[in-house]
């Protein structure tokens, strides 16, 4: 378990979703893109141990999370509401466990917390930045040491407001689960086992209802919104899709296989003949599918996709390669890699203004406990 919940934590980002039509809409050029220079790129050192992040047209704001660290001497966990152009901190919300994913509900003023080792998910008003309430979605369980824990790690957190709710993979080496919580009762609706080994990715495919969830063992697993329950299983042919985005407009599924050697190497010790696929790139699959039609080289250990689609582009934050990877959607061409160092994490967009946010994780050399920083990169 500790393995786990050391690499939940080192990986969390955002996942993004979209609503579409019946029909696809007729395929648009893209719009011709501007490289981006130094100069539009501003960087902040906010709060230690900072993980996701989400921007709020409605009240001009960044939010982030930040766990406050870990250990002997961690700070307070609390969420930080920032300046959209400069990045100051105009507030501090604190919260009551440590929090790491979040995904916002602009219209109603939320802001949901995930507290990925409490099995809880927090919610914040925005409009008057407090703590609503902490949902418990799980209780602690004996594990095999005869300790009480948590069988699940919440991570990426993904909201369906048509059906009132917040999905929540919760991740485990034994066998994940699919945590289900009602957004207008602030309670827990259901739970849906089956979605192997360390379920990371997830995506809303809303017009269709359904759920794409994957896992660190080479699945994917969609999900009927209408009934809950498992509608299919698939074994797409990469092996660490990490994190999913879904193109409502191309009707594709993304995702960033990452290709981590620690991964590759733990499996071929437990499944003598497994080949790892090469991983470092972006795998473009048919939804219906899950055939691969497109890999897209990243930068080391992508992570997270953020899906622009009425530009047509997708942006992925390399963690390893200390880099955000610009794609053009239409040609599925690399249009320029953002260098951004130690190890971009998470990524929010201002499509009003075209502004993208990311969150960068200190490096080795960084003093412990130091604050990690926000970028801002106006496109």
């Amino acid at each position: 378990m500790k393995s786990i919940l050391s690499f939940s934590l080192a990986v969390l980002a955002a996942a993004t979703m979209t609503a579409c039509g019946t029909t696809a809409p007729p395929a648009t050029q893209s719009a011709p893109y501007q490289t981006v220079q130094a100069a539009q790129i501003q960087r902040a050192a906010v709060a230690p141990s900072l993980y996701e992040l989400a921007y709020s047209a409605r009240q001009n704001a960044v939010f982030v999370a930040s766990s406050g660290g870990f250990g002997d001497g961690a700070g307070p966990s609390k969420v930080l509401r920032l300046d959209p152009r400069t990045l100051a901190v105009q507030a501090e919300i604190a919260l009551p466990l440590r929090g790491f994913g979040v995904v916002l509900d602009d219209a109603a003023d939320r802001l949901y917390v995930g507290n990925t080792t409490e099995g809880s998910v927090t919610v914040v008003d925005t409009a008057s930045n407090q703590v609503v309430k902490t949902v418990a979605l799980m209780d602690k369980v004996q594990g095999a040491d005869g300790k009480l824990k948590f069988a699940h790690h919440l991570r990426e957190l993904v909201l369906d407001p048509a059906n009132g709710r917040l999905y929540a993979p919760g991740l485990s080496s034994d066998g994940s689960a699919l945590y289900v919580m009602n957004t207008r009762t602030l309670a827990l609706e259901k739970v849906v086992p089956g979605l192997g080994p360390v379920a990371t990715g997830i995506a809303l495919d809303a017009a269709s209802n359904r759920l794409f969830v994957s896992n660190l063992r080479g699945g994917l697993v969609e999900i009927d919104t209408r009934t809950l329950a498992i509608a299919k299983s698939h074994s797409p042919g990469a092996d660490q899709v990490l994190n999913l985005a879904y193109d409502a407009q191309a009707r594709r599924l993304y995702g960033t296989d990452q290709g981590l050697a620690s991964i590759s190497e733990r499996r071929q010790k437990a499944e003598p003949g497994f080949v790892p696929t090469p991983g470092n790139r972006v795998v473009v699959l048919d939804p219906a599918t899950a055939r691969i039609t497109a890999s897209l080289p990243t930068g080391e250990g992508p992570i997270a996709p953020l899906l622009d689609a009425p530009r047509q582009r997708l942006y992925v934050t390399n963690r390893g390669g200390g880099s955000v990877s610009v794609f053009d959607t239409a040609s599925q061409k690399l249009l320029q890699t953002i260098a951004l160092p130690s190890h971009p994490n998470s990524l929010a967009l201002d499509s009003r203004n075209n502004v993208l946010y990311v969150t960068v994780k200190n490096g080795r050399n960084d003093a412990k406990g130091s604050h990690e920083s926000v970028v801002r990169i106006q496109l």
